[in-house]
C-alpha cells in the first residue's frame, strides 16, 4: 500500500485530526510510491504532482495541464503564482506553499509565516499581492482556468513580480430593471463594485485609465473604460493608491445571477459570482 494512502486511511479512523479537514501531509516525495492515486513524483522538483489530460482535471491551486518536461507525453497540473498554491487547503503541515517557477509546481517553503496585522483595507502595510482583510494581511483572489470567463487561452499570466494593479474585492451592489444604461435587447443591469490598488497613484480622472478589462463567461473581453461600462459620473473613485470602480453589466430581463471576470494589465485575474 502506498505510504500516503496508508496515512489517509489511519486519519480516517480518527487517529489523526487532520483528516477531519481533508488534510494531508507534506507534498515532498522520493518516488511515485509515496504519492496519492493520480499523482506522480516529479523527477526534478521531488514533490507529488497530479497527472491530467486537460485543465479540467486540475485543482484551483494548479490550473494548467502541460507536459511534465519538454517532449514528454506525461502531463501534470502546473501552477503559475504563489497565490494559487496558497489556496491548496489540503496540505496541513507547518508550512506554506509557493510556486516553484522552474518547474511550475507547488512546493512547501518549510515555514509558516506569522500573520501580519494591518488596518483598514486595500494594501495597507501588506505585501504586494495581499490586502488587509479584517485586520490581517491575506492573499488577493486569483482566478484560474477552471473559471469559464478565463479559458486556458486567455487566462492572464500574473505573478507578484509584475506589480500591476491588484483587485482585492468584487461585489454586487444592486440590480436595475429597465436600466437607463442598457438597450431593449438586454434591458436590466447588474451593478458591480470592483476595488483595486496599485503601487503608484491612480490617475485623477477616468480619462487617464487604461488596461482594465471585463471578461464574460464566453471569454469575450471588453475594455471597461473605452467600452463605457463605468457608471456615468460616479463610476470611478480614486484615492491615492486605492480606487473603487462602479460598473454596470446589461443582462436579459429578470436575470438572477451573473459570473464576472475582471483584470488589469499586469494584475491578478478575478472571477466572481454575483447574485441578484
Amino acid at each position: 500500500m502506498q505510504l500516503r494512502k496508508m496515512t489517509l486511511m489511519i486519519a480516517a479512523l480518527g487517529l489523526a485530526l487532520t483528516a477531519c479537514n481533508g488534510g494531508r501531509e507534506d507534498l515532498s516525495c522520493e518516488s511515485d510510491a509515496t504519492c496519492l492515486e493520480n499523482e506522480i513524483c516529479h523527477p526534478q522538483a521531488k514533490v507529488c504532482v497530479q497527472t491530467c489530460t486537460s485543465g479540467d482535471d486540475c485543482p484551483e491551486s494548479a490550473g494548467k495541464c502541460e507536459a511534465i518536461t519538454s517532449g514528454s507525453t506525461t502531463q501534470i497540473c502546473k501552477c503559475t503564482t504563489d497565490q494559487l498554491c496558497q489556496r491548496d487547503t489540503s496540505v496541513t503541515d507547518a508550512s506554506t506553499l509557493s510556486c516553484d517557477k522552474t518547474f511550475s509546481v507547488c512546493k512547501s517553503t518549510g515555514t509558516t509565516p506569522t500573520p501580519v496585522a494591518c488596518t483598514g483595507s486595500s494594501q495597507s502595510n501588506c505585501a504586494y499581492g495581499q490586502f488587509c482583510n479584517n485586520g490581517t494581511c491575506a492573499a488577493a483572489k486569483v482566478a484560474d482556468a477552471t473559471c469559464e470567463n478565463f479559458s486556458h487561452q486567455n487566462l492572464p499570466n500574473w505573478s507578484t513580480s509584475s506589480n500591476g494593479p491588484v483587485i482585492y474585492s468584487v461585489t454586487g451592489t444592486g440590480y436595475q430593471v429597465g436600466s437607463s444604461y442598457c438597450k431593449s435587447t438586454a434591458p436590466d443591469a447588474f451593478l458591480v463594485r470592483v476595488r483595486a490598488y496599485r503601487t503608484d497613484n491612480w490617475p485623477a480622472t477616468r480619462a487617464g485609465l487604461s488596461g482594465f478589462f471585463y471578461v464574460t463567461t464566453g471569454a469575450d473581453e471588453f475594455d471597461v473604460v473605452n467600452d463605457g461600462l463605468l457608471v456615468p459620473n460616479t463610476g470611478y473613485n480614486p484615492n491615492g493608491k486605492d480606487a473603487e470602480f462602479n460598473i454596470y453589466l446589461c443582462r436579459p430581463s429578470d436575470s438572477k445571477t451573473i459570473q464576472v471576470g475582471f483584470y488589469f494589465t499586469g494584475g491578478n485575474p478575478v472571477c466572481e459570482n454575483i447574485n441578484r
